[in-house]
């Protein structure tokens, strides 16, 4: 039982928060120590108990899910807070960007892959037993290939909900595994990430020059020069799909073989 992975599942929809319970619990590896249907009740198990992960839905009565993460900011040390995941209606790019800020390691847009949950929890906790195609072990801290795009995107304006941020992330990741890849973008690379989704590799095209277009549009160039240390785009010259993407690849790749 000490090995493992203790959760906590906080939601005030009572049949959701009773499915995720039943599919977790079920997994090897896992123990569901509590649950919660509002923030109150969740903080009294948090200061009580230990919990290794907590499933947070931002919207609640009461506490809510964003009152839940300033409490523990404010009164629980870090090295007693949870991994946090938001599992969440809320797909505003705001709420997403304050939630990171204040400490949460993955959002996820409801309705949840049951599955997908399941491999975040052993993300958060053993990064190394995640499968490659997942997540990957990147950067300063354990900090994970996952993890930087996400907050890149978010910092950057690309809202998590819309299909472009899927196949940008998903595109990254194979060139980073794959660098040749690049150099076939539309005979390989799209109709690679148009099997995984199940789409056409015109869509995925098209989705992922929406989301740098969104990038661009809403002037946050900045914070992809800032968090790269150096001026790799300027907010008039909007980069090629191609470009971009082998632009964030190359800098994650020179990172993780620093």
């Amino acid at each position: 039982m000490s090995n493992k992975i203790r959760i906590l599942v906080v939601d005030d929809n009572e049949e959701l928060r009773a499915c995720m319970i039943d599919y977790l619990d079920k997994q090897p590896g896992f123990s569901i120590i509590g649950e919660a249907s509002n923030g109150v009740d969740a903080l009294k198990i948090l200061v009580d108990g230990q919990v290794d992960v907590m499933i947070l839905d931002m919207i609640m009565p009461g506490t809510d899910g964003f009152g839940v993460l300033q409490y523990m900011q404010s009164h629980i040390s870090q090295e007693k807070r949870p991994h946090v995941i938001a599992a969440t209606a809320l797909g505003r790019d705001d709420f997403i960007r304050r939630a990171v800020e204040l400490g949460v390691s993955y959002y996820m847009i409801k309705p949840v892959d049951m599955p997908v949950l399941s491999d975040r929890i052993r993300d958060l906790i053993n990064p190394s037993a995640a499968p490659s195609q997942e997540i990957r072990s990147i950067g300063p801290s354990g900090s994970t290939l996952d993890d930087k795009l996400s907050n890149l995107f978010l910092t950057m304006g690309i809202p998590a909900h819309i299909k472009g941020y899927q196949f940008l992330r998903e595109a990254i990741k194979l060139v980073i595994d794959t660098p040749s890849m690049i150099s076939g973008i539309t005979k390989e690379l799209y109709p690679a990430i148009a099997r995984r989704f199940g789409t056409s590799p015109s869509k995925v095209e098209r989705a992922i020059r929406h989301a740098i277009e969104v990038a661009w549009s809403r002037g946050r160039i900045e914070t992809l020069n800032q968090a790269f240390g150096c001026n790799v785009a300027q907010p008039d010259e909007k980069p090629t799909n191609g470009e971009f993407i082998a632009l964030i690849a190359d800098k994650l790749a020179l990172e993780h073989s620093a």
